[in-house]
Order: structure tokens, then sequence, then C-alpha cells
């Protein structure tokens, strides 16, 4: 009679598990990218994988600045454009002549002021 053997599976074309390991993720850069990151590993005595980790985690902690509201906005259109009107009207000899062209000119012509949608409508 033949003695029978056990076969056992072999493992040596499979990976262990990854029981208890971060996700491996992938991602394909730029090679002048590729070399800026190993640079910046190799100042900081880190491998590119930890190079790479540390590098996200600063970028992700970075605010961005906020834009303006539209009232800031407008304030700062504002302003502008009268620092302009004063510029263009400084041969101008009254002050008060000034000051009231400078606010006609800022508010606009008179036939589109109630049809301005950035502007309350004024009773009265």
């Amino acid at each position: 009679m033949k003695k029978s053997t056990k076969m056992t599976p072999k493992r040596s074309h499979r990976r262990p598990a990854a029981t208890g390991r971060d996700p491996h993720v992938t991602s394909r850069m730029p090679l002048g990218l590729i070399a800026e990151v190993d640079a910046w590993a190799t100042a900081h005595g880190a491998t590119r994988a930890q190079a790479i980790r540390q590098l996200i985690e600063l970028g992700l902690t970075i605010r961005t600045k906020s834009k303006q509201g539209s009232a800031a906005r407008a304030e700062r259109a504002n302003e502008l454009a009268s620092k302009t009107i004063d510029n263009l009207t400084s041969a101008t000899p009254e002050s008060g002549e000034k000051a009231r062209r400078k606010g006609n000119l800022i508010k606009g012509p008179e036939e589109f002021r109630q049809v301005r949608v950035d502007r309350p409508r004024r009773k009265g």
C-alpha cells in the first residue's frame, strides 16, 4: 500500500495578511515633484513615504484665506473709486462742489439709481 502525503499549500506567491496596518495608497507624481519630496525627506531625515505623509499633514493644517464678503468688496470698491475721483478732480477749486460731484459719480446716474440691486431702496 502506498503512503499518502498531505500537501501544504505554498504561500510564497501571496503576501501575508496586512492586519493592523494602514491601507496602502498609491499615486502618480511628476519626476520633478518626486525629486523635491526626496530632497525634503533627506533634509528632514525621513524616508520618502514618511516625507509624503508629513507633507500631506502639513498641507491639511493650512487654512485658506477666506474671500471678502460682498459688503466688504463693495466698501473697498467705493474707497478705490473715491481715491480715483480725488486724483482726477484735484484741480477743482471748491471742496463742497468737489464733494457733491464725487457723491454723484459714486451713486451713478439718477436714471439708474432705482434699478440698482446692490443698494437698498430709500423711501421718501
